[in-house]
Parts: C-alpha cells; structure tokens; sequence
C-alpha cells in the first residue's frame, strides 16, 4: 500500500530528478520550443518541495492536489497548467483515503492523463507528454520500472515523429528528428516513482 508518505517521496525525487536535467530539457525545447522548458520545470518543482515541507499533507490524495495547485500557480507556459492537471485529477481521482493500492493508482493516474488528454487536445502519436505518460500507464500494473521503461521508450520514440500539438507544432516538418521535451520530462516523472518506493 502506498501512504502520503510515498507520494510526498514520489514529488521530491521528481524535483531533485528534474533539477539534475533541466539543462538537458531546455536543450531540447530550444529547437522546437522556447527553451526554457527546464527551468519552468524547475521553479515549478522547488515550490511543490518547499509546500511540501510546510502543509505535510497526510493522505496521497492531498499531497499530489496541493503539488498541481503549486505547479499551476508557478510554472509559466503550457506545461505547468499540463502537470498540475495531470497531478490534480490524479489527487482528486485516489480521494480521501490514508492509503491507496498500486492498482488504485493506476487508475488515478489514468485519470490525470486523460484529464491531460482533454485540456491539451494531444493524443498519442502527437509528440507531447502523453507519448510518455499513456504507456507509462498501460505499464503500471506490471510494476514501477516497467512504467519507467515504458515512459522512457515513448519519449524516445517521439524524435521521428512531426509534432501535431504544442508549440513545436509550428515547425511542421521542421519538428521532426527532435525528442520532445514535455515526453521527457514526463519520464522523468514516471521514473522517479521507482526512486520514490526503493
């Protein structure tokens, strides 16, 4: 079962993760993107740590709802409404309960996804986060690393592909050869639950 616990540990790992390589995510926005991807990320994922540290929030559901509330208010662009979405319905879909099974987080975050899905107008195949994040899902159920494995694949799987959303959409052609930022930052995210329950 996983406890507030894990998912206060899930959001630290994912902001020490995103600060190791927010040189790197902002490299590869600065062809296609605005390049600063990184360091939106990255001020976005020190106040979750710093909200953390002062509410301490004790049951999942509210530790992941306060973390997109903070990544909403402080990370400009699209991906901060993007992963305050995905973190908020995920928040709200586990509820109230102290602690929830690996199962019922599957499901949580299928539904952050979607609410994702719904608010960006992506689906798969069009170069953005949720290249990442929809197998990452798919994968849950056979463990954490299986997700991360899986995440990590659909990121590296999007340099072939022309983007369709988002703002490496204006390239047309010219998007394509490159990964894209948001699916590696959402494997950066994915793989820090394997960190987080280690």
């Amino acid at each position: 079962m996983l406890d507030a616990d894990f998912f206060r540990r899930w959001m630290t790992a994912a902001a020490a993760s995103v600060d190791r390589e927010a040189d790197h995510l902002t490299a590869l926005d600065s062809p296609i993107g605005d390049a600063d991807h990184g360091s939106n990320l990255r001020r976005g994922f020190l106040a979750v740590t710093a909200a953390l540290e002062k509410e301490a929030p004790d049951t999942p559901g509210a530790v992941l709802v306060l973390a997109g509330r903070q990544l909403i208010s402080t990370v400009g662009g699209a991906s901060g409404p993007l992963y305050g979405t995905l973190l908020r319905r995920t928040g709200k879909a586990l509820g109230d309960a102290a602690e929830v099974s690996e199962e019922r987080f599957a499901e949580a975050l299928d539904a952050g996804v979607d609410a994702v899905m719904r608010l960006g107008g992506a689906a798969p195949g069009d170069k953005t986060m949720i290249d990442a994040l929809v197998p990452a899902v798919a994968a849950l159920g056979d463990g954490f690393g299986a997700a991360a494995a899986a995440a990590e694949r659909g990121a590296e799987a999007t340099v072939p592909l022309r983007a369709r959303k988002g703002r490496a959409s204006y390239l047309g052609e010219r998007s394509i050869g490159h990964q894209d930022p948001g699916a590696t930052s959402a494997a950066l995210l994915v793989a820090a639950l394997t960190e987080a329950s280690g």
